[in-house]
Parts: structure tokens; C-alpha cells; sequence
């Protein structure tokens, strides 16, 4: 059952255990990725072919797969689940719409003198999108994941995802994939895929950076090819906090609060609220709802050593203890929601008011669900257009512009003691 702690100093020891419970990653995960990322490197498709057969399907149908097959998905979720697709379509013009507002143009800036200045902003050249398989499927990660990206004008989206079972892809990924214009989709999963997105082999093309959720391993393998291959960030468990008031109907948070926790075992769901009594009713939601939920063995080992309702004696404690967590996802159930954004500073992703739940941001509404976990919301930023693209710099000197400017480049150069820094520069003055 989840706890109701008093915010007179055991909440600081519950969210110090929290904050611990990703930690470090261990050390015969890191060995083993380590051997996969040297075996890939070295042996190309037929390392990751013979991983795949370990670890997923000993008979996957295709290694690349057909774009027949894609199209044919689609087909056949078009005919036997129109609603599930119109469904994908709303999310994939809501999520187009708000990331369209985020795309930078370059600028280009000309001075009185004549020197020409400006920057250039263009899409990565190809992107690797991770997306897992099985049970663990989210078609929604491959539209918040592609979209930004094609958005951000990325010429190439190389997907990779585990097979099923039988040997095939998940359907539901394969419309998605459809659907937001995924280029090549590649039947390989944990960080044997993810080595061969960072390195190139023979069949799958090497990208400029890797996205996407999975597994310890391939959140292990993305860590350690970082440097190699850009990433998105480095994902921790999910976790939500909630601040309500007493105006907060119990039913709705206990929902909330669950939705996170179904996630993983490691998954936090917190609330800090100023009503003993939204606690206590809050607490016996969650025990009866919880009992028609398919993941509740899940939910109920999340709450028991992650979770917690903290009752604090103010909004204002509460909206302390909120930007010192910098939840990945943080709802505002209060009478006035909107009065918090200014004070929240430290959020991945932040939810106004009892109609706006978390999972409302997760498939359908617009911005990003790819966010900071674990207290990086402090200075990381969910995934966005920005995510995919470079900036580069130009710069054009007239002999004047240069010359008026030299002596002022040779003193901060010498008093760096880089005097081929400045030699750069006297060597053009002493011509005059």
C-alpha cells in the first residue's frame, strides 16, 4: 500500500531513497554490453544476426524489413482497426503541429562595414530510432520520436526493433512507422542493435544519433557509445509527481499516480498535498482500483518501495519540494493550476488541472513524452526539433574590418600566450 508520510522530515528521507533507486549501473551489465559493443564492431550484421537469435527469435523472417510488409500493416490495420489508426492520425497532427512552432530558422547578419555574419540550422544527415518489441511495444514513441525528426529536417530515420516471437515485426510499430515516415526498419534489438546504429555494418547504415527507450542494456550501450554517436539522454525509471490541493478529487489522482507506476517496479509516483483528508481517500482509491488493473503486481511493488503521499501545510512547501525533485512528469491538480508555471522551474513536462492526466501528454495532445528522468529536468529538456538538428557559424572580414579590429585580437591573444594566435592576425596588419 502506498504510504502517507508528514512533511516534518521523513519526507527528505523517503525522496533521498527514491532519488538512489536507479543507481549506478552494474557492473556485469556494463561487462557484458561492453563484449556486444566489441563483437558488433568487429563482426558487423553477422554478430547482431546471431544476438537476435539469441535473445529474441532464433527465426526471424527478414533482417531489413520489406517496405511491402510496412505498407502492407497499414493495409491491414486500415481494414480491421480503422479506429486505432484514425486514432495514431490525430495524435500524429497534434504532435506535428506543436513541434512545428519549435524549428529554428539560421540568420544571417551584415554590419555597416561590411563584415557578414551568420548561422546555419539544418537537420542531422540520419538518426537511429530504438523502439522495443514484445510486450514492452509503444508505437507513440515512434511518433514522438520521428516526427521532431523529420521536423527538424533529418534526411534519414533508421529503426530498429526487436522481433516478435514468431519472427516477425509488431504490427503497431510498423504503422506508426507508416505513418510518420520512417525510412528502414531493421529486426534487432538490445545493444547489439545499438552498436550497429553507432558503427555501421554492411545492411545498416551508421547514423549521428541514437533515440529511443529500452532495457538496462540498451540504456547501458547508448551511455557508453555517447562520444561515438550522439544520444537523447540517458533514461531512467519513469516517475510523476503530483501536487494537489484540497479541491483534488481523489479518484482522478489515485489514477494518475497509477498510470506511472504500471511502468516498471523501479517507477515512482509521489503526491505532496495539503489535504489529510485528499491523502487518506487517495490511498484507498488507489487499493480499489488497483485490484481490476492487468499490471498490478507492477503497481503494487512501485508504490510500496517508490511511492508516497506527502502532506506538507502549504502549496508553497509543496512547490519547494517539487523544483528540488524535477519530476520527469509533474501534474497541478489545484483550484488555480495555472498560477504554478512561473514557480515550476524544474519539470519535464508539466500537466494543469484534474483534465489534463499524464497519460494525455504520453499519446495525444502534442508536446514531447520523450523527457528528463531522475532529477536531470534541472537542466535537461525533453526531445524536441532542437534534438535533431546542428548549428554551424560564418564568418566574412573585410581587409578593413580586420585591421580595425586587430589590435584588440592580438592583446586578449597574447595575454593567452598563444602567439601563433596573434601572429595569425600581425602577419595581415604588417602587410599594410
Amino acid at each position: 500500500m502506498i504510504r502517507i508520510i508528514k512533511a516534518d522530515g521523513a519526507e527528505k528521507e523517503f525522496l533521498a531513497e527514491v532519488e538512489k533507486r536507479a543507481g549506478e549501473v552494474n557492473a556485469d551489465v556494463e561487462k557484458t554490453v561492453r563484449a556486444i559493443l566489441a563483437d558488433v564492431k568487429e563482426n558487423g550484421d553477422s554478430a547482431v544476426k546471431s544476438y537476435t537469435a539469441k535473445f529474441d527469435c532464433p527465426n526471424a523472417q527478414y533482417y531489413r524489413v520489406p517496405d511491402e510488409a510496412i505498407q502492407d500493416a497499414l493495409t491491414e490495420a486500415n481494414e480491421n482497426n480503422p479506429d486505432f489508426v484514425n486514432a495514431m492520425l490525430n495524435a500524429v497532427e497534434n504532435i506535428t503541429a506543436f513541434h512545428a512552432r519549435q524549428k529554428r530558422e539560421g540568420f544571417c547578419v551584415t554590419e555597416e562595414n561590411g563584415v557578414i555574419m551568420g548561422q546555419r540550422v539544418r537537420g542531422l544527415d540520419r538518426v537511429g530510432l530504438y523502439v522495443p518489441g514484445g510486450t514492452a511495444a509503444y508505437p507513440s514513441s515512434v511518433l514522438m520520436n520521428a516526427i521532431p525528426a523529420k521536423i527538424a529536417g533529418v534526411k534519414e530515420i533508421i529503426m530498429v526493433t526487436p522481433p516478435l516471437k514468431d519472427g516477425t515485426a509488431n504490427k503497431d510499430i510498423l504503422v506508426a512507422a507508416a505513418l510518420c515516415g520512417v525510412d528502414r526498419i531493421y529486426l534487432a534489438g538490445g545493444a547489439q542493435a545499438v552498436a550497429a546504429l553507432a558503427y555501421g555494418t554492411e545492411e545498416i547504415p551508421r547514423v549521428s544519433k541514437i533515440v529511443g527507450p529500452g532495457n538496462i542494456f540498451v540504456a547501458t550501450a547508448k551511455k557508453l557509445l555517447y562520444g561515438t554517436v550522439d544520444i537523447d539522454m540517458i533514461a531512467g525509471p519513469s516517475e510523476i509527481l503530483v501536487l494537489a490541493d484540497e479541491t483534488a478529487n481523489p479518484k482522478y489522482l489515485a489514477a494518475d499516480l497509477m498510470s506511472q507506476a504500471e511502468h516498471d517496479k523501479l517507477a515512482s509516483a509521489v503526491m505532496i498535498t495539503t489535504s489529510m483528508d485528499v491523502a487518506v481517500k487517495t490511498q484507498a482509491e488507489i487499493e480499489r482500483q488497483s485490484a481490476y488493473l492487468s499490471r498490478k503486481e507492477i503497481i503494487d511493488c512501485s508504490l510500496d518501495n517508490y511511492g508516497a503521499i506527502i502532506v506538507c501545510d502549504d502549496m508553497d512547501y509543496a512547490v519547494e519540494l517539487a523544483n528540488k525533485i524535477a519530476p520527469e512528469h509533474l501534474e497541478v491538480v489545484a483550484a488555480n493550476p495555472m498560477e504554478y508555471i512561473g514557480r515550476l522551474d524544474n519539470v519535464g513536462s508539466l500537466f494543469l488541472g484534474q483534465y489534463s492526466p499524464e497519460p494525455l501528454g504520453d499519446y495525444y495532445a502534442g508536446p514531447n513524452h520523450v523527457l528528463p528522468t531522475s532529477g536531470t529536468a534541472r537542466f535537461f529538456s525533453p526531445l524536441g526539433v532542437d534534438s535533431f538538428v546542428k548549428r554551424s557559424s560564418y564568418i566574412c572580414y573585410t581587409k578593413d574590418a580586420l585591421l580595425d579590429a586587430a589590435d584588440d585580437i592580438i592583446l586578449i591573444a597574447e595575454r593567452e600566450r598563444l602567439t601563433a594566435h596573434a601572429n595569425s592576425i600581425k602577419v595581415r596588419k604588417e602587410d599594410e
